[in-house]
């Protein structure tokens, strides 16, 4: 019987070539991340172990047996202690799962994840031109609280970024 229902859990390392893939789309739509050139496996391998740390998480949600999305929380300027109770969140959606509701379960589980790990506020970081990351963000109570206006560079294609919070 075909899985019909997003299931979400940790992530393993068997996911990391969709974890990749997924991510190396948000780079070639450049509305997504400021990375421009795709990664390879090998070298999001390390990103990857990072998240066996207790102070992060990175989880997939699952549709139809295959890996449609990410979301991951991680400390905000780490190291620095006077922000420990600050989490920063990203969320990334294969491009045929989207505008199905999976963006909406990982950034739910995020929030609880990060509850969970003793944060009192989550950040997310995002360009100003991911109209869909605003809206999704907002939905959950998000608001905009810092936007840098211009700084991103994409060969003379120009946005900014925003800064959107909210107290968990």
């Amino acid at each position: 019987m075909e899985q019909t229902h997003p299931v979400l859990r940790p992530a393993v390392e068997a996911d990391l070539a969709r974890i990749t893939e997924i991510y190396n789309q948000a780079i070639r739509t450049r509305r997504a991340t400021g990375h421009m050139v795709p990664f390879t496996m090998e070298q999001r391998r390390a990103w990857f172990r990072s998240f066996e740390k207790n102070d992060r998480c990175l989880e997939v949600v699952i549709l139809k047996g295959r890996v449609a999305g990410y979301a991951h929380c991680t400390p905000w300027r780490e190291g620095r202690q006077a922000m420990l109770k600050t989490a920063e969140v990203s969320f990334f959606i294969d491009e045929q799962y989207r505008r199905m509701g999976l963006g909406s379960r990982l950034l739910e589980r995020m929030i609880l994840r990060a509850q969970d790990m003793g944060k009192d506020h989550l950040l997310a970081i995002l360009l100003d031109i991911n109209v869909a990351s605003v809206a999704l963000l907002e939905k959950f109570g998000f608001e905009r609280w810092g936007h840098f206006p211009g700084i991103i560079d994409f060969d003379e294609k120009r946005c900014g970024q925003y800064v959107y919070g909210r107290k968990i």
